[in-house]
């Protein structure tokens, strides 16, 4: 009898001590942060909240052919002390002033270097509608959000390629801000051609245009801009 007692204590003693053990091991301790998968998953969200940018530009300085004189050909300006081409110079400070990546449009078309034959050579095209062949490609243009979209002002229109440029891009869903470059027509109606060329893109009305004579002001013009756009 003495010794059935002494066992029914044991075990009265074991299954306490079991339950304190028990109890420690699911209680959380105080003042616990967040576990480090919740930190993982609010930093993917950071990331995909924001919009990976594209440049995208046609200049024909960069569609010359080869042995090029930057300082005689049309599309070239001197800034800084460099011979650049005028688009190219534009969307580069664009992308210094929002992280995008640039796009030179090359088309299979060499352009002539000399002004007056490059304005005949515009007018041609014109007429005839022609969609030049583009040979540079954007690789999975689905990624991005936002696209900055460069060119000359030629005989008050866009350059053809960017009719083909337009052609071969569907951007809908996306934004589309364009820029661009003039001497003394400033954007024409280029803004509205793009928006009825891309009906289902939201268009950015207020696009950037400076005359190709006061590219040396372009760099402070383009950061004001930038810093007025709602994208």
């Amino acid at each position: 009898m003495k010794i059935h007692q002494k066992l029914i204590s044991h075990l009265a003693l074991c299954l306490t001590f079991l339950m304190s053990m028990l109890t420690a091991c699911t209680s959380s301790p105080p003042n616990s942060t967040s576990s480090p998968a919740s930190n993982v998953d609010s930093a993917s969200t950071a990331a995909t909240g924001e919009s990976k940018i594209l440049i995208a530009y046609f200049t024909a300085a960069e569609n010359s052919g080869e042995g090029v004189d930057a300082v005689t050909t049309a599309s070239y300006s001197t800034i800084n002390g460099k011979a650049i081409g005028r688009l190219r110079a534009i969307a580069d400070m664009i992308a210094e002033g929002t992280g995008g990546e640039t796009f030179s449009l090359q088309t299979s078309v060499v352009y002539p270097q000399d002004i007056g034959e490059l304005i005949d050579y515009a007018a041609q095209e014109q007429s005839e509608d022609a969609r030049p062949e583009l040979v540079s490609r954007i690789e999975n243009p689905e990624d991005y959000d936002v696209i900055f979209v460069g060119y000359p002002n030629w005989w008050a229109d866009l350059p053809q390629v960017l009719y083909t440029f337009f052609d071969e891009y569907d951007f809908s869903g996306k934004t589309i801000i364009p820029f661009n470059v003039h001497n003394g027509s400033g954007l024409s109606r280029t803004v509205q051609t793009i928006q009825e060329l891309e009906p289902d893109a939201a268009v950015v009305e207020d696009a950037f245009t400076i005359n190709e004579h006061n590219m040396n002001e372009a760099a402070g013009e383009v950061a004001a801009w930038l810093d007025g756009l709602d994208y």
